[in-house]
């Protein structure tokens, strides 16, 4: 990527980050100071020598699939019909039909206001190009015998615009100034780049993610990209970030009552205690008889429920651990799967997009954050 590009790339990317800091911080100062309070064993028993028994891996009876709200609505795959509306970093140019050499550009300030000739600042941001043109027109009457004739087109997008971060072969920030569907954004980008060192030489479609609003889309891209089906084709909106992960990354996810909420990479013989461990053990007070492990794609997650004191004190076998695992460990007990699966795939997602977009930008990844129980 060469500099010009690099610089509005990092410039857009740490307002982004800077817009999920509060998301990301404020959860995981709370986890801080809960686990400020000292972290200690289940019961304040004696570890065990790995649970009783060999590490077993968990069976498909072991998990519930659960139903996300995410579900793609009807009006997402409509082509929007709003007109688009000005904001600061436009750019426009403006010529007057009577005098075809006096052309000229006009970018909208931080303000929302553009300046024109002898005319003071005069507020676009949320007016279309007609409404622009008219209220042009309109103020330069005033020093005019005959009311001008304008000519408003758009130059240049800087007011909107998406993120496409990942396994793509040109990421970046682009601009959206007319209706793009998920399949043109990601055909700007270049498409998929081939992942080497992987199994299958491709990105992970399974976790790999649209986020609009902070909140995960329900976008299946192994039906979008590996079946073709276009049920999955969503038209993008301002904001939108897009994020095809490799699959070389085979790492587990340890949040909630935890010393340090963290990432930890993947090893075959990693276990349910080895990444508790590797997260500074649970939190007083923590739910240890309800940790919850996440297991699947983000559309359609699996959960168990695991017995993690039983496991420490050596009364069951430990368990093993899969590549993407979500291990949660609950500040207070909770009661609808559904919910809880939600909330950790909104942390997780939420981290994996700041993550992605601080390196983008040049600066280091800032870890994981602990979900707020609801």
């Amino acid at each position: 990527m060469t500099l010009a590009r690099s610089i509005p790339l990092m410039v857009s990317l740490n307002r982004f980050f800077w817009r999920l800091f509060g998301v990301l911080l404020l959860p995981g100062l709370i986890a801080g100071v809960a686990a400020g309070a000292g972290t200690r064993s289940p019961e304040e028993g004696p570890p065990s020598s790995g649970g009783r028994g060999k590490p077993v891996a968990l069976g498909e009876n072991s998990f519930t699939l659960v139903t996300l709200t995410n579900e793609i609505q009807p009006e997402w795959l409509r082509p929007p019909t709003n007109l688009f509306r000005l904001g600061p970093g436009d750019t426009i140019e403006i010529e007057n039909l009577g005098h075809p050499e006096a052309r000229s550009g006009a970018v909208v300030g931080p303000d929302g206001k553009i300046y024109y000739t002898l005319l003071p600042g005069l507020p676009v941001w949320g007016l279309t190009l007609t409404e622009s043109k008219e209220l042009l027109e309109k103020e330069l009457n005033r020093y005019t015998r005959v009311k001008p004739e304008l000519s408003v087109s758009l130059r240049n997008v800087g007011s909107k615009r998406i993120w496409i971060l990942g396994t793509v072969q040109a990421p970046g920030v682009y601009p959206l100034a007319t209706p793009l569907t998920l399949l043109e954004a990601l055909s700007l980008a270049g498409g998929a780049t081939p992942v080497g060192g992987s199994l299958t030489g491709m990105a992970d479609l399974k976790t790999s993610f649209v986020m609009r609003n902070g909140q995960p889309l329900g976008i299946d891209f192994h039906r979008l990209l590996g079946l073709g089906d276009l049920s999955q084709n969503i038209y993008l909106q301002p904001d939108d970030f897009v994020f095809i992960r490799s699959s070389v990354a085979r790492n587990i996810y340890v949040l909630g009552a935890v010393a340090a909420p963290n990432v930890i990479a993947y090893s075959d013989r990693l276990t349910l205690l080895g990444a508790l461990a590797s997260a500074g053990g649970t939190v007083e007070y923590s739910r240890v008889g309800q940790v919850a492990i996440v297991r699947g794609s983000l559309n359609s997650p699996r959960i168990a429920l695991v017995d993690y004191k039983a496991i420490y004190l050596g009364k069951a076998p430990d368990v093993r651990l899969e590549p993407g695992d979500i291990v949660y460990v609950p500040f207070v007990a909770y009661r609808k799967l559904a919910l809880l699966a939600e909330n950790l795939i909104q942390t997780l997602v939420t981290t994996l997009a700041a993550n992605e977009g601080s390196r983008a930008a040049g600066g280091n990844a800032i870890g994981v954050s602990a979900p707020v129980n609801r």
